[in-house]
């Protein structure tokens, strides 16, 4: 099996500041992709597509919502066909929307959609291939004489849109990998990339470049190293195709959301992607305003940051971009109930909006959060102490909280000194322990190493929020001959004048100055409203801004703690922090659910039934299940999943366990239970409270 050399490749000019990769524009129908073009929002339609009325009124519905591309299935060449009167009823309403046609398996469904629409989609993996899982080790003759059989194979449709004047998009899913590909890269990005690049060589040898690449994986970390992956070996071969983002069967709701912004948010900080449709197992109309606000979030960066700066130098941290490494840290205990760093998964501190005299109505919300949560309770509760007087409050919240809370985490302001610390009474050793953190700015080096000889002898964590350039610059030499015992760093203050770097960039750079002065100090992730680019007040904004900022650092193996700060509630707050850690597999709290969109292909009502099977196993934390509307995708999107229900014929269930279906045409309304009975056979099945 072929595998990637570590060395890093540059993928994007910088991973501090934003600079837009430059790729080539494509027409899509008049609208074009890539360049120095707005990224475009796309949606799918959920409609059966022979359903030609049905199909209209929800393509006009996309379009009149702000959906600048609409995809519509074509799973056979009776569907493809259709797409002809599809095209000639939408333009009849007025209605110059860019349709494309979704082909998975059959070129002569692709043949007869490039006839009627602008753009057509193909999957590698299922596109006059083979993917039945079967092992087979392939000399290079034979891989070689495969390629030529592609080479026959695809270059019809490629000629066929070269002459009409259509865009091509080259889609590869993970887990819908051919057995060629699958045999020799395994299940892996590199697999992704190197499937997409043969189709794009063949049609390059026909002088063909209307292309748009996609790298779509359920997993937000498997999406993020294949599209970089993807760009740096295209840089290698001289190609700059645009890029279509998503996270492909992310599921519905909130859940679905904060997995879409972590994949597609990281990736257009990093400068890559033109063009992005957010997957929800919801009425299409829905994914239209998610995939707005990422790409006005992303635009809007882009130019704030691209105008007036110089080009960035490209960089090279100590990140591998291409494969995910947690960041190795010491485990500080934080308290007797709560660890940071080291193999722990990390822990979730919530920050009050009250001020900390207003002890009784704090202990009511957090007794009334806690026994909300029941499993996803919050380790620690941040507390603003802005003067020295602030400390006598501390007292009675320690005493009351005591026992239900692991730790608590004192944020000092500017106006609080060392001194303040050592007058204060504090309270007895008991159940929680107690972290003190402030912000340092380099010319008070000397203060953050008073601070943490402070909390070492009273046996408290100590939080230095800092700037890299500060603790690269002077901090960091103050630390460096104490080490990292009882210290965790963050940067939640914001940028310092001069600082261009995004949010993101601020803590990766954090993360690669502390490797020279205190390496395996934990970092905390704080989504404080200094780090936000919040674009409006309001929590969907703000569950975008946490996700791309957290779930892009976890993703890089960077974050021991995480707090959601710019949130009020702290049911909310929690709720949301553990799904952003779940979403980027840093922490599993409930069953995970890798649900597709629903498109024409599906075989039963993928709302409904997502939502009855959620509800039957929701509580079942640390099991993943796949929920397929049918077969184009769901036994390889299933690599990840314990257990799988896809849509195998009208009104018939297959049952899989991994990728080894164990159950055919189970009736609809059996289903379910049948389901539960596989979860209990293999052991995975524990009662709901």
């Amino acid at each position: 099996m072929i595998t990637l050399d570590r060395q890093a490749l540059p993928y994007c000019q910088s991973r501090y500041e934003v600079r837009r990769r430059v790729s080539r524009a494509i027409n899509v129908g008049g609208v074009y992709v890539g360049g120095d073009q707005p990224i475009r929002v796309q949606s799918m339609t959920t409609t059966n597509t022979r359903d030609v009325e049905a199909t209209v009124r929800q393509t006009l519905a996309l379009a009149e919502a702000g959906c600048e591309i609409v995809r519509i299935t074509a799973p056979n060449k009776a569907a493809a066909a259709a797409l002809g009167e599809i095209a000639k009823k939408v333009r009849a309403a007025k209605c110059d929307v860019p349709l494309v046609a979704d082909i998975h398996f059959l070129p002569a469904a692709a043949m007869e959609a490039a006839k009627h629409v602008e753009k057509v989609r193909i999957n590698p993996g299922n596109y006059a291939d083979k993917k039945k899982f079967a092992v087979q080790e392939y000399s290079d003759a034979a891989y070689e004489a495969e390629l030529e059989r592609l080479h026959e194979a695809f270059s019809p449709i490629v000629l066929r849109c070269k002459e009409l004047g259509r865009a091509m998009r080259i889609g590869t899913n993970h887990g819908s990998l051919s057995d060629r590909i699958m045999n020799r890269y395994g299940d892996t990005p590199l697999g992704m990339v190197e499937c997409a690049l043969e189709f794009i060589r063949i049609a390059e040898s026909h002088n063909f470049h209307e292309i748009c690449l996609s790298m779509k994986a359920s997993n937000p970390k498997v999406m993020i190293e294949a599209y970089r992956l993807a760009v740096a070996r295209m840089q290698e071969e001289g190609m700059n195709y645009p890029l279509h983002l998503g996270v492909t069967e992310a599921g519905d709701g909130e859940d679905a959301r904060v997995k879409s912004a972590i994949g597609i948010g990281t990736l257009l900080y990093d400068g890559l992607g033109d063009t992005i449709r957010v997957s929800l197992t919801e009425d299409p109309i829905y994914e239209v305003p998610v995939a707005r606000d990422l790409a006005d979030k992303a635009m809007a960066l882009w130019k704030e940051q691209g105008a007036d700066h110089p080009p960035a130098e490209p960089t090279h941290d100590r990140v591998d971009p291409f494969h995910f490494e947690k960041r190795p840290t010491r485990a500080i205990e934080l308290g007797p109930r709560c660890t940071i760093g080291g193999e722990a998964a990390p822990a979730v501190v919530i920050k009050t909006a009250q001020p900390i005299k207003n002890t009784q109505e704090i202990v009511q919300a957090v007794c009334a959060a806690q026994m909300k949560l029941k499993d996803s309770k919050f380790e620690g509760l941040q507390l603003a102490i802005d003067q020295p007087q602030d400390l006598a409050h501390f007292t009675p919240l320690h005493e009351a909280l005591h026992s239900v809370l692991p730790c608590f985490v004192l944020e000092l302001g500017p106006a609080v000194d060392l001194a303040d610390l050592e007058a204060y009474e504090w309270p007895a050793d008991g159940l929680a322990g107690i972290a003190l953190v402030q912000h340092v700015a380099k010319e008070d080096a000397f203060y953050a190493a008073q601070l943490l000889q402070f909390c070492r002898e009273r046996g408290f964590v100590c939080g230095i929020d800092c700037s890299a350039q500060a603790l690269r610059e002077e901090i960091g030499a103050q630390l460096a001959p104490m080490g990292s015992e009882r210290l965790i760093l963050s940067c939640g203050s914001g940028a310092e004048p001069g600082d261009s770097s995004h949010p993101l960039g601020r803590y990766r750079a954090l993360a690669e100055a502390a490797h020279d002065f205190v390496p395996d100090a934990p970092i905390w992730i704080r989504n404080s409203a200094p780090n936000t680019l919040a674009q409006k007040d309001y929590f969907s904004d703000r569950l975008l801004e946490s996700s791309i900022l957290s779930g892009a650092l976890l993703c890089d193996g960077i974050g021991n703690l995480i707090s959601i700060e710019t949130e009020p509630l702290l049911d909310k707050a929690t709720t949301l922090a553990y799904q952003i850690l779940q979403g980027a597999r840093a922490r599993i709290s409930k069953t995970e659910f890798v649900a597709c969109p629903s498109c024409g292909r599906t075989l039963f009502d993928l709302q409904s039934v997502t939502q009855k099977i959620r509800a039957r196993t929701d509580h079942l934390k640390g099991v993943t299940i796949a929920i397929m509307g049918c077969i184009v995708n769901g036994p390889g999107e299933m690599a990840d999943a314990d257990f799988g229900y896809v849509g195998g014929a009208p009104g018939k269930i297959n049952l899989y366990v991994g990728k080894e279906c164990v159950q055919y045409n189970v009736p609809a309304d059996e289903a379910l239970d049948r389901l539960v009975d596989l979860i209990k056979e293999h052991g995975k099945w524990v009662e709901a409270e």
